[in-house]
């Protein structure tokens, strides 16, 4: 459904102005406003459901966004930079302490049951993706990076206006949600690259092993501008998008929860399985490198070189457990206990050239990104839009994360006018993002809309349609009511 540009899903927060000199730094925590509630439409109706459910009112409330990464799929576990940026739709949570141990969860979408537990008994289940998981991800992270054992419970209640399982990190801002609660709660501090780095951590308790991008870009996002997120150390350098084009996202209504299946630990093993190969045939010490950019730094060469080692070294032919254990002079056992995750023990083939080339050469798409947007020429918006073409056709072919109906919907956001359109997120479902010039936004939305969306029974479910333009948010805040 389209939606007004920029406009209805903008969050409570959107009217706060943040003064450039007020801005934290990724060295400082995130910031505390004072809002008047009464002025905020979602915060009031956020505080009168609290005082419903709880018969009490809430004491702060914590906001921490989604995200659309542009360009960098699936490579930031892998070690490499990507490039998202914050999105308006957020998570945002109620908060009130208790003198209890009791931490007591409730939301406001009907489909999502209540939750209590003892805040000093947190249990994470990794074989049930349910939502108040990643709040206790982001609580536990929290009570085990200060080695806290006698917390003090808490009253939340979550409101969500991120799509579910679209691939715009609704589950990682929920982490990031709770993680800034609870140190809020505590009364403790922490920088934005500390929490993100927690909460990055703690989210691998539901047994999705992910990279950091989602929870970085919730805490360092800054209005009006993308970010290079690189990690080890975790920076974030600001990429100035071109003026002349806008940013749509498309929501394919296809859903996949990372944590419900094991396509996505499956691509992180393969990487791993890949990097072990690679480091192997180059008499690296294999056993101690885990990712695909360690191999490149421990060689010291581009990724150009990168990519043709891979061809030098890896099989297009996928592998068998068996003729990985050869490769690395290892028993079977031991590359299940000491090398596979949990979930992907039982996997029967594994595609280590296809994960590799798409990880060298998508990395290389996320530098020429930031490098095009930097020179701006001309045609930036071309030339932006062909990276993330090749990125889709990547991710589709070579990483295998795409399915009929985001190629479909890619195929159709090219039609009707974007320069580049591609998956963003896991995949497997979810959303595209499109660069699309700013003068061809309004025919883009309508026929989009009516090409996908109406065309099809997708017209029947209008709660999972989203098809709307974004620009840079901001990250992460606390409200105190002034």
């Amino acid at each position: 459904m389209s939606r007004d540009y920029f406009g209805s899903l903008a969050s409570p927060v959107e009217t706060a102005e943040i003064k450039k000199d007020e801005r934290n730094m990724a060295t400082e925590g995130p910031a505390v406003r004072r809002v008047q509630v009464a002025e905020h439409p979602r915060l009031l109706k956020l505080k009168g459901m609290f005082n419903s459910k709880f018969g009490s009112v809430p004491k702060f409330y914590v906001r921490a966004p989604g995200r659309v990464n542009i360009i960098g799929e699936h490579i930031d576990y892998c070690g490499y930079s990507v490039l998202p940026m914050a999105v308006e739709q957020d998570m945002l949570i109620a908060v009130e302490p208790v003198k209890t141990h009791i931490l007591q969860l409730a939301n406001t979408n009907p489909l999502y049951p209540d939750f209590s537990t003892s805040a000093n008994n947190i249990q994470i289940d990794k074989t049930k993706p349910l939502w108040h998981n990643y709040f206790l991800c982001g609580f536990k992270g929290i009570q085990e990076h200060f080695g806290l054992s006698d917390l003090t419970g808490m009253n939340c209640l979550v409101d969500g206006n991120i799509p579910p399982s679209s691939g715009l990190s609704s589950s990682s801002a929920l982490v990031c949600c709770a993680g800034l609660v609870t140190l809020t709660v505590l009364g403790m501090n922490l920088s934005k690259v500390e929490l993100a780095e927690i909460c990055a951590k703690s989210e691998h308790y539901t047994g999705t092993e992910g990279g950091g991008m989602d929870q970085s870009i919730s805490f360092l996002a800054e209005e009006g501008t993308a970010k290079l997120i690189e990690f080890s150390p975790l920076r974030a350098t600001d990429v100035k998008l071109p003026s002349g084009a806008v940013f749509v996202i498309a929501n394919s209504c296809v859903e996949m929860n990372k944590a419900a299946t094991s396509h996505f630990n499956i691509r992180v093993m393969e990487c791993r399985l890949a990097a072990k190969l690679l480091a192997k045939h180059k008499c690296l010490p294999w056993e101690e490198v885990l990712r695909l950019e360690e191999v490149q730094a421990k060689l010291g060469v581009s990724l150009e070189e990168m990519l043709l080692i891979t061809e030098d070294t890896l099989h297009s032919e996928p592998y068998s457990p068996e003729e990985i254990c050869r490769c690395l002079g290892i028993s079977l056992q031991e590359l299940k206990t000491q090398i596979l995750s949990p979930n992907t023990q039982d996997v029967l083939t594994f595609k280590l050239y296809q994960r590799a080339k798409h990880v060298y050469s998508e990395a290389a798409r996320v530098l020429q990104f930031k490098k095009i947007c930097e020179e701006a020429p001309d045609n930036t918006v071309q030339l932006l839009g062909e990276l993330m073409n090749q990125s889709h056709v990547s991710c589709r072919d070579m990483y295998e994360c795409s399915c009929p109906e985001l190629d479909q919907l890619v195929d159709i956001c090219r039609k009707f006018g974007a320069q580049g359109s591609r998956l963003t997120g896991a995949g497997w479902g979810g959303c595209t993002v499109s660069i699309v010039p700013a003068d061809k936004l309004s025919s883009f939305l309508a026929n989009v809309h009516e090409a996908y969306y109406q065309r099809s029974n997708r017209s029947l479910v209008p709660e999972k349609q989203s098809l709307f333009a974004t620009k840079p948010g901001g990250g992460a805040l606390v409200f105190l009511e002034a």
